[in-house]
């Protein structure tokens, strides 16, 4: 019968800690482009890039990905399924001479929505200002619990990811 108490109380130590933990989170990361504006939004609104700079990619060769819509118009959809880095999509949502939207949803390991948003600014002569923002909601319980190891992962990864994007443009 203690172990019993035992397992419910570290449940509830659990569901207790979850509901502390936010439920949102945001990442966002910059850097410059030695390359126009427009050059660096083909290689983000065209999603048959993605795999040659995205560190999702990179960290689960394995995954297969499938792309479908015309690149640069709503719609244009990245699809992927891997063993490491589950399965989902991203999903362009609208842009403008500016900025790049996409919906991003996760159906594996757990599943959740986000928002994955660019922002491309002249900065200098013929440089861009390249800013990556991804904001999302944590699932209860498991997400919330999971939330500060996936946000600092996360960090890590756009930081690789905006240097990936780097080297394509300015190859």
């Amino acid at each position: 019968m203690i172990v019993v108490y035992i397992i419910v109380g570290l449940i509830l130590f659990l569901l207790v800690m979850a509901m502390m933990l936010p439920g949102r989170y945001h990442i966002e990361k910059t850097t410059i482009i030695h390359r126009s504006v427009r050059e660096v939004m083909d290689k983000i609104a065209d999603l048959n890039h993605y795999a040659k700079w995205n560190p999702w990619q990179q960290s689960d060769p394995s995954a297969v990905g499938t792309i479908t819509g015309t690149p640069h118009t709503a719609g244009h959809k990245y699809a992927w399924k891997g063993r490491k880095v589950g399965e989902g999509s991203l999903t362009l949502r609208d842009l403008d001479s500016k900025h790049v939207h996409f919906n991003l949803e996760f159906v594996k390991p757990f599943k959740s929505k986000a928002s994955d948003d660019w922002l491309l600014e002249e900065w200098g002569s013929g440089d861009t200002k390249v800013t990556w923002s991804n904001n999302g909601e944590f699932p209860f319980p498991v997400g919330r619990l999971l939330g500060p190891a996936i946000t600092k992962g996360l960090h890590k990864q756009f930081v690789e990811g905006l240097a990936s994007l780097k080297k394509l443009v300015e190859a």
